[in-house]
């Protein structure tokens, strides 16, 4: 009866742990791509069917057998299945397909700090660290009016941020003057 009540209490935990964890990761932000990202499709045994690639403003790319596929606003996962699925058959019997982002589009900072404009994203970048990439605040600039605007919303939907608020690709940060 002993072994029973510990395996019971044991079965609670670990579900308590993987409903955590499924809350986690349905928290987190999947990555979408968009223009301005580098993009690598590799499919296995197949070099003829291994592009590179930068997105542009339409969206699209022109893929072997495939023709035009719109990528835009796609998970890398969702365009290997994609792939995946116009390959299987016709072409190939079981294609693996990897899609990986080769270089992300850049986040923006403007404002007042030394060097304003756009700069590569390396994931875990946030706003202390652009204005690092920027060369620093200016004298004028202020640490407490710091504004970010998210790729798709408007200029009127900015919102305040710190310095330790975590960037994503395509962000725009804009550090305005101190009232002194």
């Amino acid at each position: 009866m002993r072994a029973l009540k510990l395996t019971s209490l044991a079965l609670t935990i670990l579900v308590n742990v993987l409903l955590s964890l499924t809350h986690a990761a349905a928290a987190t932000v999947e990555y979408r791509m968009n223009a301005g990202d580098r993009i690598s499709i590799r499919v296995y045994g197949e070099n003829d069917l291994n592009i590179d690639a930068m997105l542009g403003e339409s969206g699209n790319i022109n893929y072997p057998f495939l023709g035009e596929i719109k990528v835009v606003g796609l998970t890398p996962e969702e365009l290997e299945a994609i792939i995946v699925k116009g390959l299987k058959g016709d072409y190939l019997i079981d294609p693996s397909v990897t899609v990986s982002i080769t270089q992300y589009r850049p986040v923006f900072i403007y404002g007042e700090v030394q060097a304003p404009g756009g700069y590569s994203y390396q994931p875990g970048l946030t706003v202390g660290k652009a204005t690092a990439l920027a060369q620093g605040i200016t004298e004028r600039g202020s640490e407490n009016r710091i504004f970010l605007t998210r790729e798709g919303d408007s200029e009127e939907e900015r919102e305040r941020v710190e310095m330790s608020t975590k960037l994503r690709p395509g962000d725009v940060v804009t550090i305005e003057q101190g009232f002194f």
